[in-house]
This record gives structure tokens, C-alpha cells and sequence, in this order.
């Protein structure tokens, strides 16, 4: 497809995901990757943008452009939030360390909500699955402990930690289908009332860091624009500050 060269070309960050950064990973598990692509300025100035994610070009993959990816994050989606906080990072160029400088940006007790929401759609589909087959799908039962486990651990400490470590085994227990729905069903309640508590006295902001995140996005574009047009000169108080970002400059090195 057309949009594939942009995540070939440019991208500037990408991780694994799925059970395999989880810590949950079994002989049978995908490699699901996930990405962030910076589009060139020059396309934005067409009336086509564009896109704003695209599939592939391998199986499991999946990127996002930069803008609506900071969008989401601010946003607190929780997949987006585990993206930047992947431990199996596979690569990130000057722009890309970047970005995950800015992780703290993002969190906010925001993430009380949309995990929270997410949480409950999941389990609703599960206990549908328990009417309707006697049981729910125990691999996403799994993924909604360790998601609600994730949520908890947040709220209390303000730092967002993916691999489950010492959770693993109890977790794969419930994926191999061991442990009762009633247990399973208790385990998420008393989860997700640790994570009511949590909200309480988060050390987490109320509001994510909107300012320092635009001050980024603005500095990629401009540096973006530059390099499209290097004949044209754009000068800007926090040019020297935003250039010291995207280019590198006290970025923390992975």
C-alpha cells in the first residue's frame, strides 16, 4: 500500500507489545509491533493529509502518525500509554528518544478513568461470554487482570510498569483456564477497588502536561519544515530550546 513507505521511511520510535512486552509471552504468542511515524511537513500542506495510523507493512504491526499519537496519549488511552512505556524497544532515532523523554508528560489521574472505562467494556464482554458459553475467554480475562493490576499500580506509585514480573504465573493460570470465574471475578472487583483507593491520594497530576507536549510536536514540525526547505529561515524564541530536543541535545540515551 501507498501509506506503508511512510512507516518504512519514517519512522521514529517502535516497540513490541502484546504478551511479549507483558511478560506473558508462551511458545504459541505473536510478535505484535507497534510505532510512531513522523509524516514530512510537505504533506500537510496538500489538501490529501496524511494518514493518521497505518497497518502493516509486517504482520502484527501497526504505527501511528506522531500528532494523533500524542493526541491519544494526553488522552490517557492505555494502550498508547503502554506503547511508550514498552520495555522491548527496537528502535528510536533523535526524535524518538525524544518522545519517550517526555513520558511523564502524559500521565495524569486521567488514566483512572479511561483505563477504568476500558476495563469495564472488556469485562462486560466476558460475562456475556458466561452466559452464552458457560465460560468467558480465559486469554482475555488474563489481559483484563493484568490490565487492571497495571491501572492500580499507576495510581499508587506514578510510574507505569508493562512486564507483570512476579504476576506471571498466576496470571497464565487463569489464561489455561485453572481458576474458577468466581475467583476471577473477585480478583477484578478487588482490583479495581485497590485502584478507587489509589485515585484518592495519587501522586499523579490531575491534568497531563499539554504545554510541554505541543512545545514538542511544534519544534518536530518546524525542524520538519526546515528540512523540506532549507532555503527558508524561520526563527522563533524557542527555537534553540525545541531544536536541543528534537535533535538529541539532554535527551537521556537508551
Amino acid at each position: 500500500m501507498r501509506y506503508e513507505a511512510l512507516v518504512r521511511d519514517h519512522t521514529i520510535y517502535s516497540c513490541v507489545m502484546g504478551s511479549r512486552a507483558f511478560g506473558l509471552a508462551t511458545d504459541d504468542s505473536d510478535t505484535d509491533r507497534r510505532g510512531v511515524f513522523l509524516a514530512p511537513a510537505p504533506l500537510f500542506w496538500r489538501f490529501e493529509k496524511p494518514p493518521t495510523h497505518v497497518e502493516g507493512p509486517a504482520e502484527e504491526q501497526f504505527s501511528w502518525e506522531l500528532e494523533r499519537f500524542c493526541v491519544l496519549a494526553l488522552r490517557a488511552n492505555p494502550n498508547i500509554l503502554e506503547c511508550l512505556h514498552s520495555p522491548l524497544v527496537e528502535y528510536a532515532d533523535d526524535t524518538g528518544r525524544a518522545l519517550l523523554a517526555l513520558r511523564e508528560a502524559f500521565l495524569s489521574r486521567r488514566v483512572h478513568e479511561t483505563f477504568a472505562r476500558y476495563a469495564q467494556g472488556q469485562r462486560k464482554k466476558l460475562e456475556a461470554d458466561v452466559r452464552r458459553y458457560g465460560a468467558p475467554r480465559w486469554k482475555h480475562a488474563m489481559h483484563l487482570l493484568r490490565l487492571l493490576m497495571s491501572s492500580r499500580d499507576l495510581l499508587r506509585t506514578g510510574t507505569l510498569t508493562v512486564d507483570v514480573g512476579e504476576q506471571r504465573e498466576p496470571l497464565l493460570a487463569v489464561k489455561r483456564g485453572e481458576v474458577p470465574w468466581s475467583r476471577v471475578e473477585a480478583w477484578m472487583g478487588r482490583l479495581a477497588g485497590e485502584a478507587d483507593e489509589a485515585d484518592a491520594r495519587s501522586p499523579l497530576p490531575a491534568e497531563p502536561d499539554h504545554a510541554r507536549v505541543e512545545d514538542f510536536l511544534v519544534g518536530v514540525r518546524r525542524a520538519s519544515a526546515r528540512r523540506a526547505d532549507p532555503g527558508v529561515r524561520q526563527t522563533h524564541p524557542d527555537d534553540e530550546r525545541v531544536q536541543g530536543v528534537v535533535h538529541g541535545r539532554g535527551v537521556r540515551q537508551r
